[in-house]
């Protein structure tokens, strides 16, 4: 890749995860507005497997279909922490102090997780369930996802679980990004290729444990899903140090959409991250590389953008939502149309409290703490 195109890469990466103003531009520059559509994909695909599971549709071959079909929504997750390592590892610039990077990072997420905690709460009493103090002081903490009990990391809010574990990375990457920018070049293809081979290890690990621990050791487990983390971070150096082969976009959104298919008949310990981890390590960088090259991508559309932005926001709030409306209107086992309706109610009223949460949280913040550090 040019040097030129380099460098406006990777300024262009960089604002994908950056608030400072309206997401996708800077300096009135054009960014990567792709990745950040794509984000909203993500999120939209793990409210599909909240509502495949909530037990909203009443057993018919109905809720049949959408539960194959939804069933593996959760790689959504697998998506972002991919795309985390790699945008990170994108944006760092020489001379930032592990300081301000965990300052910027805490502007981004804490006011709107702070936000969608609160709002779990007042839910989850409104409905007759009371949260412990250890489930609130593990969720204000983040460390959640330490515990192996189900009742604590998906005490509360379910979904802030990967919060958790973006605390970790976030604590460990200024250290663990020097370590991996030593890697050689022409070695950069084989430690992602031993990351990956590691994600596939991991079930395979958990039959070490007792059964009732294997889902949180592979889904669950900090340490576990960091694997992910680091392969983005390996892929951004892949493309910085001038390795990526120029896969077309088009090639691994058939590959992801194949696998995304089969993960269903793949074991469960196998479901969550390791069927759908190639393609998403080749998609993330695929996309990137098409946005600076101005390719088409029915992803960069204003709203598209705009779903984009917000979908931190929502993917933070919608479970709440849909369990909230379901406990509040008593709609468990419903007949389709009623279970429809109320899906796409849940849908309509987590974006637009995710756009407000967006709008007076998570943008005012960043505005105020989440800017760099400038220097002399």
């Amino acid at each position: 890749m040019p040097t030129a195109e380099l460098g406006g890469f990777m300024s262009a990466v960089e604002a994908t995860d950056r608030s400072d103003g309206p997401a996708g531009t800077q300096d009135g520059g054009s960014r990567l507005p792709s990745l950040t559509g794509l984000r909203f994909v993500a999120a939209f695909l793990v409210f599909c497997f909240h509502v495949s599971i909530s037990g909203l549709l009443a057993p018919s071959s109905t809720q049949h279909a959408f539960a194959r079909t939804a069933g593996a929504g959760a790689v959504g997750v697998s998506f972002f922490f991919v795309l985390s390592g790699f945008v990170l590892a994108w944006s760092a610039r020489q001379g930032d102090t592990a300081r301000a990077f965990w300052r910027r990072r805490a502007a981004k997420i804490y006011p709107n997780y702070v936000m969608a905690f609160v709002i779990s709460l007042v839910g989850l009493y409104a409905t007759g369930h009371a949260v412990g103090f250890l489930v609130g002081a593990a969720n204000l903490g983040l460390v959640q996802a330490w515990w192996p009990d189900p009742r604590v990391y998906f005490g509360a809010n379910s979904v802030s679980w990967s919060l958790a574990c973006e605390a970790f990375f976030y604590a460990l990457f200024p250290a663990l990004l020097p370590v991996l920018r030593r890697i050689r070049p022409e070695r950069l293809w084989a430690s992602a290729t031993a990351c990956v081979a590691a994600v596939f290890a991991v079930p395979v690990m958990a039959t070490l444990l007792p059964a009732e621990r294997h889902y949180w050791f592979v889904y669950i487990f900090p340490p576990v899903r960091l694997l992910e983390f680091v392969l983005g971070i390996l892929m951004a150096l892949v493309v910085k140090n001038g390795r990526w082969p120029r896969i077309p976009v088009w090639s691994v959104a058939v590959l992801l959409a194949v696998a995304y298919a089969v993960t269903p008949y793949f074991p469960p310990d196998a479901e969550t991250s390791a069927v759908t981890v190639i393609p998403f390590a080749l998609l993330i960088p695929a996309v990137a590389v098409a946005d600076v090259e101005g390719r088409p991508s029915v992803w960069r559309s204003r709203s598209a953008v705009w779903l984009g932005e917000i979908s931190f926001a929502f993917y933070l709030i919608h479970q709440s939502v849909i369990v909230d409306l379901m406990r509040g209107l008593g709609a468990q086992g419903s007949a389709p149309a009623k279970a429809w309706t109320l899906t796409v109610g849940a849908l309509v009223l987590s974006v637009a409290l995710a756009g407000l949460m967006h709008r007076f949280v998570e943008v005012p913040v960043m505005r105020r703490l989440g800017r760099r550090e400038t220097r002399p």
